[in-house]
């Protein structure tokens, strides 16, 4: 059996129950950071062994399978946030379904989805890019490409690169282009700023550093009839319709 576990973005009251109760269950976790995960175990009482994971290593994907194919209960979880999303996870959840191996998806806390609710922007539906490439044509390409279907665009972002990414945001798709950015989601220092690419330059660009996790939320640019099509689809109504 492999549980896959979020744990809180920040607030260790955040681990559900039922997250709590996997882990304990687990004979070992596998995780980003031992130290981490450990300060996380020792407050619930957790004694799992803790192992490394890498999924850019096959040898350590390997360790993990082995564990897994001796018959081990095992957890995979990430720094903060759920496994597999923008985080590592993914190719272990895949070899163990692979192999027949149960998996068990906990649902729990994650950035992406923490950020879009505090944001205000219309919920029928949105595209989350995780984090970008690197190269700035990869970006514009990237992000062009999510804006066509009119919907918010979720992205991750570095607090180092942050003030970098809204000035090629501004840029390339307009200083007016509205905003939210969340740091440090569910912390001591948790902040969010909702308006314009170019508040938010103005808002970030007075500090000498940035700290903290950040997620950023773009809202495309409005088309002719995208007010009327918003009036028209009111998110939560006719799934139980047949038409599409």
């Amino acid at each position: 059996m492999l549980h896959i576990v979020p744990t809180p973005l920040g607030n260790l009251d955040d681990l559900s129950p039922r997250a709590v109760a996997a882990l304990k269950e687990s004979r070992v976790i596998f995780c980003e950071d031992t130290r981490r995960t450990a300060r996380l175990c020792a407050h619930f009482g957790i004694t799992a062994r803790l192992e490394r994971y890498n999924e850019h290593d096959e040898k350590s994907v390997s360790r993990a399978m082995e564990r897994l194919r001796a018959g081990d209960v095992c957890s995979v979880v990430s720094d903060g946030g759920t496994p597999c999303v923008s985080d590592p996870g993914w190719k272990l959840v895949a070899q163990a379904r692979g192999e027949g191996v149960a998996v068990d998806s906990i649902p729990g806390p994650c950035a992406a989805i923490t950020a879009f609710a505090a944001s205000g922007m219309p919920v029928g539906g949105f595209v989350f890019l995780g984090f970008l490439p690197r190269k700035p044509s990869k970006i514009e390409q990237s992000i062009s490409a999510a804006f066509t279907l009119g919907k918010p665009v979720i992205i991750y972002e570095s607090p180092y690169r942050l003030l970098k990414f809204l000035r090629f945001a501004a840029e390339k798709f307009g200083a007016g282009l509205d905003v939210f950015v969340a740091r440090e989601l569910t912390k001591l220092h948790e902040e969010c700023f909702r308006g314009t690419l170019e508040g938010a330059l103005a808002h970030f660009g007075k500090r000498d550093r940035i700290l903290g996790e950040v997620c950023v939320i773009l809202l495309p640019p409005k088309a002719d009839g995208d007010e009327a099509r918003e009036e028209e689809e009111v998110p939560g109504e006719g799934h139980d319709s047949e038409d599409y």
